[in-house]
């Protein structure tokens, strides 16, 4: 099954691109779905078809869905906000604020995640071609699985056996509920649940495709999420830049635009060197309805296959060398200022700007020492020696 996920900075066109490549699919012959986790749901605007919280198809071959969030939110977080509203009640909160105080930020996106999974899981779908929330939001998504399973993995079951063994003493004491086994569950099926998003979102047949327009700012959000989005494991192959000027007939105020974009995407082409780079030009048209947007995929894609998988940054690895082992993490577009690196334990906590990713260690790196790393050439190299080697040195050039 290819899966395809869509993203980039509110506004860029992404829905559209997004809708586009669904019917291009679906005209090929593949039974695809097009879903959007967008709260804003543009999707069914651009396909011109009204919106439907299930897959509804909308022509041959061709399913839309706009994933109610709510409705996953409740079957999925229910035991949880209803242990949460009981401590809220035996506070005095009142009872409609307790309500909005109970569903954490965030937490409808998140459950979207699900649905996600499920289609995926579903076996009815050839194509799967997902709509994602603008780049922050979607970066914050992707990288919460992995950060929950530390909670998971860590802090969870001290927690349970503490609250089993102190229940009596902490209900008397505290004067409040102290959370059920099917609390504990819940939390434990979320995680498990959101795990397997992660396993079909970075799977060989799942990629990231970045929308931009041909701005300064633009690009720079979107060099950020190839970054990040590679530091998490995910596999981005496609950047497409929208509403490009055409340059053939403009006047003097289009031909500043045209000088100004052809910058930009000379500087897109530096950044995405490597992926494929496909640009849209600004149409006379707004791009609405299966047939418009079939139009727009033959004039993106040309004679590319718009399922295609392409290239893109290759995975964490382990390589031998003669001063010890070095753990390469592809970090395309950062800079040795941008990253930071700890080691704790046997893991090792990389952050880049506000993003962190905690990486365990295979075994037969996790009882030798960092003796060294560094930022070369867009990736992160982590020399480890055996522990009696030389102390540890995580400047530049040190391996």
């Amino acid at each position: 099954m290819r899966i395809l996920l869509f993203t980039g900075k509110g506004g860029v066109g992404k829905s559209t691109l997004a809708a586009a490549t669904a019917c291009a699919s679906a005209a090929a012959g593949h039974r695809t779905l097009v879903l959007s986790t967008d709260a804003a749901h543009s999707l069914a605007d651009a396909l011109d078809v009204p919106a439907a919280s299930e897959p509804t198809e909308v022509a041959a071959n061709l399913w839309v869905q706009h994933v109610d969030a709510q409705e996953r939110l409740e079957r999925s977080w229910a035991d949880i906000q209803g242990y949460l509203l009981r401590v809220l009640d035996v506070a005095g909160v009142d009872p409609v604020a307790a309500e909005e105080l109970t569903v954490i930020p965030g937490a409808e996106e998140v459950l979207a995640l699900l649905e996600v999974r499920a289609q995926a899981r579903s076996g009815e779908w050839d194509v799967l071609v997902v709509d994602c929330a603008p780049t922050a939001e979607t970066l914050r998504l992707l990288a919460l699985p992995e950060a929950l399973g530390w909670y998971m993995t860590r802090v969870l079951p001290v927690e349970r056996r503490v609250v089993k063994a102190l229940k009596p003493v902490l209900s008397r004491a505290a004067g409040v509920p102290m959370p059920e086994d099917s609390v504990f569950d819940a939390v434990e099926r979320l995680h498990a649940d959101l795990d397997d998003v992660r396993a079909v979102l970075t799977g060989p047949e799942t990629s990231v495709r970045l929308v931009l327009t041909p701005e300064s700012v633009v690009l720079a959000e979107a060099r950020r999420a190839y970054t990040f989005l590679t530091l998490f494991g995910y596999s981005v192959d496609t950047a497409i830049v929208n509403r490009v000027f055409p340059a053939e007939g403009a006047d003097d105020w289009r031909r500043s635009w045209v000088d100004a974009q052809r910058r930009r995407l000379e500087d897109a082409a530096d950044s995405f060197a490597g992926l494929g780079l496909l640009t849209s030009v600004y149409r006379t048209n707004e791009p609405v309805g299966r047939d418009e947007l079939l139009d727009l995929a033959a004039s993106v894609y040309d004679d590319i296959d718009p399922l295609a998988v392409g290239a893109s940054a290759p995975a964490m690895s382990v390589r031998s060398t003669a001063r010890g082992l070095v753990l390469s993490l592809p970090l395309p577009l950062a800079s040795q200022d941008d990253v930071g690196l700890v080691r704790k334990g046997d893991e090792l906590i990389v952050t880049v700007a506000s993003y962190r990713r905690l990486l365990t260690m295979p075994s037969g790196l996790a009882r030798q020492r960092v003796a060294g790393a560094r930022v070369r050439d867009g990736e992160l190299q982590v020399r480890f020696v055996e522990p009696a080697a030389a102390s540890t040195d995580l400047s530049e050039g040190a391996l």
